[in-house]
């Protein structure tokens, strides 16, 4: 019984990375991972899935960028024509990118079984292409695998059976704690930004990391400036690092943006490299969803630059804070982290490394059901 696994983007290869591990330690299931080529990462190398400790890509189908209407279009064109040449049993997509709208969209037509990992979130903003990818997704999708209470009540809200939705933890923190644990017995030292690490943390210093690459964030002059007055601000107190995506670096020199003497600019990080410097921060500055969830499994404080989450259980148990973006509150909050007085979270149930495991034996007896001809006995 083949899978596909639907990647597009590198944090979907984070995603999908535990599961294969699951499907590598078991007999039912056979798997195929299809890279969609929706973005070109140049550190997506072999070493990139080296450290994931999955094989290469078994696919890759080149759709490139475009427009979201043109990279959904190309994608969906690419992937019917693999359906259609080797039927998979299943389809499984992760997250909410355009690759996960395309692939379950494409699927579904072909009337083939479509998994959803990371099902059920919600942010409530229409305007986030990633909302709509979750919406149409998740109305289409066969099987739910759920992060976090809140997503299960979207789902049942929203009329999905609850034989379809299962809570089974977050592959995101499997794949965290995963590779924690590789780097807590790696050599470091050649990491772009290890000598910052080092020298901030001479003598019991500190130091905190930002990301910043939300068009709601970063394209907007004014909304940059009032936030990187934050940073700024911060920096007076502790010094930061800040990975810059390539689109939010092109604003900062577009929009003439001053973030002081006291923020470091650095290139974007490989997986690996930007654990082993988040990991270890005093807090995190971010309008990552992921980070949101990989911060609070880890324990680090997070201070979320927007104005809503679909992630509501890392502010509700775990270690976020959602700031908004007015510069006041941002900086409120990052001084409640320094004075020791940050929130004090914890991991939410089942972000226990275990989630992957979950849903392959749950993909295993329901793909057996859905093959199995009608009438034949169990």
């Amino acid at each position: 019984m083949l899978i596909y696994l639907v990647a597009g983007a590198r944090p979907n290869f984070m995603k999908i990375a535990p599961i294969v591990r699951a499907l590598q330690a078991q007999d039912a299931l056979s798997f195929k991972i299809i890279h969609t080529g929706q973005h070109y990462d140049r550190e997506m190398n072999d070493v990139f899935f080296e450290e994931l400790g999955i094989p290469q890509p078994d696919v890759f189908m080149a759709a490139g960028g475009g427009s979201h209407a043109q990279q959904t279009a190309k994608i969906m064109v690419a992937f019917e024509e693999l359906c259609m040449a080797e039927r998979p049993a299943a389809v499984l997509v992760v997250g909410d990118v355009n690759s996960t709208l395309a692939c379950s969209i494409v699927a579904k037509k072909l009337v083939i079984p479509v998994a959803h990992v990371e099902a059920g979130l919600r942010s409530g903003d229409m305007a986030m292409p990633e909302e709509i990818n979750r919406l149409v997704t998740d109305s289409i999708s066969d099987w739910f695998f759920a992060t976090e209470p809140a997503a299960v009540e979207h789902l049942r809200r929203e009329g999905k059976p609850d034989s379809a939705v299962h809570y089974v933890g977050h592959v995101m923190v499997d794949n965290v704690l995963y590779q924690a644990d590789k780097l807590s017995r790696a050599d470091t030292s050649a990491f772009e930004t290890s000598g910052f690490k080092t020298q901030s943390q001479a003598n019991g210093g500190r130091y905190g990391v930002v990301t910043l690459h939300r068009p709601s964030n970063v394209d907007e002059p004014a909304t940059f400036a009032r936030i990187a007055g934050a940073l700024k601000e911060i920096s007076q107190e502790l010094p930061l690092i800040f990975p810059v995506h390539p689109r939010t670096r092109a604003n900062i020199e577009k929009f003439g943006i001053d973030l002081g003497p006291n923020v470091t600019l650095a290139g974007p990080q490989a997986y690996m490299a930007f654990l082993n410097l988040w990991k270890d921060a005093a807090v995190m500055l971010t309008d990552s969803g992921g980070l949101q969830e990989e911060t609070t499994a880890l324990g680090v404080p997070c201070v979320t630059i927007r104005e809503n989450t679909e992630r509501p259980v890392t502010v509700e148990e775990g270690s976020n804070v959602l700031a908004g973006t007015d510069p006041e509150a941002i900086v409120r909050e990052a001084r409640k982290v320094l004075r020791g007085e940050g929130k004090q979270g914890r991991r939410p149930q089942l972000w226990d490394g275990k989630a992957a495991e979950r849903i392959v034996a749950i993909l295993a007896k329901e793909i057996a059901a859905v093959a199995k001809p009608e009438g034949l006995a169990a």
